[in-house]
């Protein structure tokens, strides 16, 4: 493979598993440093330790303020220097509102809206110093097609876009590209509470994305020259509704 991001440091969040671990592996085979962010410091140990130096664990519970408050000084601690953010920890719950549980959703709108606001917010002042830095959002297809069975899901998706698009024309003048990737189902622990029968009709009709299809689209973003920002990516398996 070629070494695009050699030099480079990235940091992703929710790391330790399925998106963000696919796209922590892609960035170290094409050459970055990468900061794996995530709070479960046991499956960090062990995902970081085959790559040696190039990956550095980094526990942070981005649902607690004063953990994301502290996580910027730490990556520098280590690394002395941040060019490509990935925000990509979340959460799923779908379902109909009427049967739905307020407080899951508490949960996963802390994790999917406000989580992502504030880590970013916490990496703007040192990318803007530098004059560059790429920041990327994992959104969903659920951002730009309300879908129907996962409705306060797809509103915490429609909220990380409008984030995007306007962080964007914010930053832009500093350097900064900012960009989300918006992958329709993948397979993943977040879908794990979908019905059994659901989840194996879906693979039998290719419906579904892995995890490394995500991480490929994630470094053509990086990868484009420094004039061109990929400002939404939507990825979608071969078989679809969406």
């Amino acid at each position: 493979m070629t070494q695009e991001l050699a030099g480079k440091v990235a940091a992703i969040t929710g790391a330790a598993s399925g998106i963000g671990l696919a796209c922590a592996r892609r960035l170290i085979a094409a050459g970055a440093r990468v900061v794996l962010v995530d709070r479960n410091g046991e499956a960090l140990a062990s995902v970081c330790a085959p790559h040696g130096a190039a990956a550095i664990p980094l526990v942070t519970d981005l649902t607690d303020p004063a953990s994301v408050a502290t996580m910027m000084a730490r990556i520098l601690d280590r690394t002395g220097q941040l060019d490509i953010f990935h925000a990509n920890a979340g959460a799923y719950v779908g379902g109909p509102v009427s049967e739905g549980d307020p407080d899951a959703w508490d949960r996963m709108l802390d994790l999917n809206v406000n989580a992502v606001f504030r880590s970013i917010h916490a990496v703007l002042a040192h990318m803007i110093g530098r004059g560059r830095g790429d920041i990327i959002v994992t959104s969903s297809v659920a951002g730009v097609v309300p879908v129907v069975w996962e409705p306060v899901y797809t509103a915490s998706k429609h909220a990380v876009q409008a984030f995007v698009h306007t962080l964007r024309r914010q930053v832009i003048r500093h350097g900064l590209r900012v960009g989300a990737v918006l992958p329709g189902p993948v397979e993943t622990a977040l879908i794990a509470d979908w019905p059994p029968e659901k989840l194996e009709a879906e693979r039998a009709r290719g419906g579904l994305i892995r995890p490394e299809e995500v991480a490929e689209a994630v470094l053509f973003m990086l990868t484009r020259p420094s004039g061109v920002t990929i400002r939404d990516l939507v990825i979608l398996p071969q078989s679809t509704d969406l």
